[in-house]
């Protein structure tokens, strides 16, 4: 079925939810219900929590409503007949109050201009506020593919001082089969959460004591972010970048003249008064970027210069959208910003892009998809420098030969951008990689560099990040492998297993030679079965099980099993070591 067709069937699917709890609970009082990417929701206010028997009585009314067959039928009234209609219902009402003053849209997105009518959807005995689309009837819904899914709460308009009411979450299919393929989906990516994993794997932790959306992260998971940053920062190194540490305040002064305080103060965190002045957390680390640029004039023949960071920042995020590693408050990114000639700007996004596939292809994300967001309605800079800029990275992508799509208005005021995004082992899209063309901020520092005729020019500026967050790229990461990391990035290469306690000097003696050649082992000396030793360093996705009795000892050899059950079998140590450091060195994903 096609996208359109899909999400007005689950659209559809919403109202019918809504109009079966209402049913229900003639004194609910109804948030909003739009389709997403994989299903839909609807909030509501009700007397009491809902429970799973709620949600099975829910789902055998909307199939009733779906036999029935009932047209959508769509209206556009005044807002004054409008508030008449929902006269009972709070949330409505707010909404239609929030649309004639252009403050939101009927589904809680951002609206622009003010109106003085609204559309609603009517079908049986059930009207919703809603611009749509939905399918001509409701028998058009798929009830073979229909399923609710689970209760969760949610802070009417994402605000945690406001109401929490009750978020019912759907799905529908156009056949059973989908449905199911889908539970299965969903069931194996509650297998790989990485909030589970990290639990059980002893990678990270968020406590109360610390704060929500603060990572805690413990060795094992140290010991992979300290991998990964080594990894990014040679390769930045060798790619022509040159480091940078920033701090973590800066004054006020600062971040009015990069724009900051005007357009992005909500996600600051509260200012500190230092000595009479006030300081902020940076939310970002590109002004103090700009200033090691200005620190000193630059030449043309400097540029590009390209500098990195891996930046720790803090951005204020609502407490109900935080989630594990994916949404955080503090968190580090693989930040550079790119200052360059006007005649170097082709040159440079295809050097960055292809860079960026160089680097996700490392961490075994192969599927690539380019996203080009272009100028928006409002917008900062020449409209020909912005077709210029659009002509070059589109150019890019092209050249590197990734598929993309057009993404018309969705760039920022102060430039378009490339976004990229990968697919996980379970077909699931994440967005790392992002390539931001910049026209604000160098006429907001007055940024120059001396051209080859003597006179100072503007240096075009590109802000990139390749992985995004560190934490939300390792959440992510352990989600992809279902926390069985390469074995270049795993913490514990490889477990040494003693059959017995007489076998455990020669373990100690496996394991010198191992560290000896850089291979992070262990010996699992506990006075357990073998198997027992086995399975639990199957279950902690250490890579190699090296097991050690009599028969290895007198021959220098290891018994090699792998976390996938395979047996190797007996194997020499140079044999060994010739397979684990070819699958190190070579960085296999497999």
């Amino acid at each position: 079925m096609e996208k359109d067709k899909l999400q007005a069937m689950r659209h559809s699917a919403s109202h019918i939810m809504a109009q079966a709890v209402l049913e229900l609970f003639p004194a609910a009082k109804l948030g909003i219900g739009p389709a997403i990417e994989e299903g839909f929701y609807y909030d509501f206010d009700l007397p009491r929590p809902l429970t799973p028997e709620d949600l099975a009585a829910i789902e055998r009314r909307m199939r009733e409503v779906i036999a029935g067959k009932h047209p959508f039928l769509h209206k556009e009234v005044s807002t004054a007949e409008g508030r008449k209609i929902f006269t009972n219902q709070p949330y409505k009402l707010e909404l239609i109050e929030a649309l004639a003053k252009g403050e939101m849209g009927e589904h809680g997105e951002a609206q622009q201009k003010p109106v003085d009518r609204v559309s609603i959807y009517t079908h049986d005995n059930f009207t919703d506020l809603c611009r749509g689309p939905h399918v001509a009837h409701t028998g058009e819904v798929a009830a073979e593919g229909l399923k609710l899914l689970n209760i969760a709460g949610a802070y009417w308009r994402g605000d945690e001082k406001r109401p929490q009411l009750q978020r019912i979450y759907g799905t529908v299919f156009p056949s059973r089969q989908e449905l199911d393929d889908y539970l299965e989906r969903l069931a194996e990516a509650e297998r790989r959460d990485h909030r589970k994993l990290g639990k059980e794997l002893d990678l990270f932790s968020i406590h109360d004591e610390t704060g929500a959306g603060l990572i805690l992260w413990h060795p094992k998971g140290a010991l992979v972010r300290h991998l990964i940053e080594d990894y990014l920062t040679q390769e930045h190194l060798d790619a022509g970048y040159q480091l940078s540490y920033t701090p973590h305040i800066g004054k006020g002064a600062l971040w009015e003249i990069s724009g900051h305080l005007d357009f992005f103060r909500e996600n600051m965190y509260s200012p500190m008064d230092i000595e009479g002045q006030e300081y902020f957390v940076k939310p970002m680390n590109c002004p103090f970027h700009i200033l090691v640029y200005k620190s000193r004039l630059r030449s043309y023949r400097e540029l590009p210069l390209r500098i990195s960071e891996l930046g720790a920042v803090y951005r204020y995020e609502r407490s109900g959208v935080l989630h594990g590693l994916l949404r955080v408050r503090g968190f580090t990114i693989d930040d550079a910003h790119i200052f360059l000639r006007p005649d170097q700007l082709e040159e440079e996004v295809i050097s960055v892009v292809q860079f960026a596939r160089r680097i996700l292809g490392a961490f075994g994300f192969m599927e690539i998809k380019a996203y080009l967001a272009t100028r928006p309605e409002k917008a900062v800079g020449e409209v020909e420098q912005w077709r210029r800029a659009e002509a070059s990275l589109q150019h890019a992508i092209q050249q590197v030969g990734l598929e993309y799509e057009l993404d018309e208005g969705g760039g920022a005021f102060y430039g378009p951008k490339i976004d990229l995004k990968v697919k996980d082992a379970l077909g699931r899209e994440w967005q790392l990689t992002t390539v931001q063309f910049d026209f604000n901020l160098p006429e907001r520092f007055d940024l120059s560099f001396a051209g080859e005729d003597g006179v100072p020019h503007r240096p075009y500026m590109i802000h990139r990040a390749l992985l995004g967050s560190v934490e939300r790229f390792f959440g992510v990461l352990i989600e992809h492998y279902a926390g069985a990391f390469p074995v270049w990035l795993a913490p514990v290469q490889a477990v040494i297993i003693p059959i017995a306690d007489r076998h455990l000097l020669y373990a100690q003696m496996v394991e010198a030679r191992l560290k000896e050649n850089g291979l992070r082992t262990v010996i699992d000396d506990r006075p357990e079965r073998m198997q027992a030793k086995i399975r639990d360093a199957q279950l902690q996705k250490i890579p190699y099980m090296l097991v050690v009795g009599d028969r290895e000892a007198e021959e220098g050899a290891v018994s090699v099993r792998l976390r996938t059950e395979e047996d190797l079998g007996k194997k020499s140590m140079e044999d060994f070591l010739t397979i684990a450091l070819q699958a190190i060195g070579e960085k296999r994903t497999n």
